[in-house]
């Protein structure tokens, strides 16, 4: 089944036969291949598409949900956007005069500076999906053996038993790549390892109750939870170390 253009109007989507949560999951899948069923329960729970439902009770989704849903997916993979900001876009759309399956609205930075919120460009969207060896870490990430070292020495960076990294331990390692440049030592970086994991127990405590739930829908909202946590971390950071460095800028 192949879906129609997105300029189709919208009477040509809603003549189209409604597809079953199992054929919306194939039809996303091509382009999100880690979206589950769990994921979709989880997007229509909290309000940003809504299927419709048969007298015993099935979801049935018409192409304008796959578009909904395809519109949501992007903007976590592609802007790393929180789902408040994604549905207050879907509301705006919403409320405008264009009809399902035309233009919706840009899906457009929210910083200050015109930077997507949380976004890192390396950041893939699963880490443990990378398996990467001690030489590759180094030879991608451009630091040396001894400053590998000394990061696994402090804490600041970590392995995963036999000593294979995944996708964050390249980020890190890249970043600390890009400070080493301006005369940052890995010594000087043992304040953000003190600090992420003061972050991450006040974290826990919020996506441990859902993360130990059977349901897999709460499972799903606390992966989503966190994800939105950490986005907001990240914009508080940058955010505090701006304004701190205004005096210096003369601003």
């Amino acid at each position: 089944m192949n879906e129609p253009a997105a300029s189709s109007p919208p009477g040509a989507a809603r003549s189209q036969p409604l597809m079953s949560i199992g054929e919306v999951l194939g039809q996303l899948r091509v382009e999100f291949p880690d979206t589950t069923i769990s994921k979709l329960r989880f997007l229509e729970a909290e309000g940003l598409v809504e299927p419709q439902r048969t007298a015993a009770g099935y979801r049935k989704y018409s192409w304008d949900d796959v578009a909904r849903l395809r519109f949501v997916l992007t903007a976590q993979r592609d802007q790393y956007l929180p789902l408040r900001v994604i549905r207050d876009q879907l509301a705006e759309w919403d409320a405008s005069d264009e009809g399902p399956g035309r233009q919706r609205p840009t899906l457009v930075a929210v910083g200050p500076g015109g930077e997507v919120p949380g976004r890192m460009s390396e950041e893939p969207a699963e880490s443990t999906d990378v398996r990467l060896g001690r030489a590759d870490l180094v030879a991608r990430s451009g630091i040396d053996e001894s400053t590998l070292g000394e990061l696994e020495r402090l804490g600041v960076l970590v392995s995963d038993p036999p000593g294979w990294y995944d996708a964050d331990a390249l980020i890190i390692a890249s970043a600390v790549a890009g400070l080493a440049a301006y005369g940052l030592e890995p010594r000087h970086l043992r304040a953000y390892r003190t600090a992420a994991d003061r972050e991450v127990g006040l974290f826990a405590q919020l996506v441990a109750p859902l993360a130990r739930q059977s349901d897999p829908a709460a499972r799903a909202r606390a992966a989503e939870t966190a994800r939105e946590l950490v986005a907001l971390s990240q914009q508080l950071h940058a955010a505090l170390v701006r304004v701190g460095l205004r005096s210096t800028l003369g601003r």
